[in-house]
């Protein structure tokens, strides 16, 4: 049995971070740094991103994104999904975990990186309307999108199955605003209502659109090319992301809630994930190292979060 975890363990992690151990090469620079970051410790950012239910926050964000239909081109005519999902999926991770728990500096360098990345994608889309409209990924409608879905995914998943949030679901969207700045979004939401209302604005201006490519990253997102062993738990990870969209979204999405307590099943899978991998996280020890660091470099002088206000 312990052989058994430990394999499974191993898995885990290599699909998580790329390393059987957990801790990829640009985690040791989240040590580095002269400031306790955007956030630090206490904070909602680092509650929601150092919880289990990011593993289902993904996945509904990559659901939820598809239903625009120039995200959904951008994917479709950039992103090598196909042919390496988990590179792709690393790459998200590392920008997400660095704006969390590095400092400033790194925070904003590596946001730059995916702004020099986003550069270069561009294209045409088929709107709703059938009409043909340019795309780039640093469009501020696209920015707004991603910068929404992503942080309406994982505040939601959040609440369902890790709980209490410092400062409450308000404090979290507030918070996250500043990642949305640092990758160019103008005016992202700054409490729960604001995101919602920028949701929905996107569904009342008619933007949604289903098609055979939003169907095919749908299938291709029930059924990554994962570990057989790992299938089992990601299924019912993935019918707990259904679960927690919306009905008027699933329905756009053609997907159906499944009748089986998949909330709960989720957080049974959650539960066994945490048993395996532990509480703490590579990222966030690492952050704890920086800011120790710090301290006792001025054990008189506490150190600024740069969190925007």
């Amino acid at each position: 049995m312990s052989r058994f975890s430990d394999t499974w363990r191993s898995r885990l992690l290599t699909t998580l971070s790329g390393n059987h151990e957990g801790r990829p090469h640009w985690v040791g620079k989240i040590e580095e740094g002269d400031d306790a970051g955007f956030f630090g410790p206490g904070s909602a950012a680092w509650a929601v991103h150092g919880g289990m239910a990011t593993m289902v926050a993904g996945i509904r964000a990559l659901l939820m994104q598809t239903l625009h239909p120039g995200a959904m081109a951008g994917v479709h005519d950039w992103s090598r999904y196909r042919e390496d999902p988990l590179g792709r999926l690393s790459g998200t991770i590392q920008w997400l975990v660095t704006v969390t728990f590095a400092d400033t500096t790194l925070a904003e360098a590596e946001s730059s990186r995916v702004g020099r990345f986003h550069d270069r994608v561009t294209g045409t889309y088929l709107d709703a309307n059938g009409e043909e409209r340019p795309y780039a990924a640093g469009d501020p409608e696209l920015l707004s999108w991603v910068h929404v879905v992503f942080t309406d995914a994982f505040l939601s998943c959040h609440k369902i199955w890790d709980g209490e949030i410092p400062g409450g679901p308000d404090g979290y969207v507030r918070e996250w605003a500043k990642a949305g700045e640092l990758v160019g979004v103008a005016n992202p939401p700054r409490s729960e209502a604001e995101l919602r209302g920028q949701f929905d604005a996107f569904r009342d201006a008619g933007v949604y659109k289903n098609d055979e490519r939003v169907a095919e990253a749908v299938r291709f997102i029930r059924n990554p090319p994962l570990r057989r062993s790992m299938m089992p738990a990601y299924r019912i990870m993935f019918a707990g992301a259904v679960a927690s969209i919306p009905p008027d979204y699933r329905a756009m999405l053609g997907l159906k809630r499944s009748r089986l307590p998949v909330i709960w099943g989720t957080r049974v899978v959650l539960g066994g994930v945490r048993l395996l991998l532990g509480k703490s996280s590579t990222s966030e020890d690492a952050a704890l190292v920086r800011i120790a660091r710090l301290d006792a470099q001025h054990p008189r002088r506490d150190h600024e979060v740069g969190g925007s206000a």
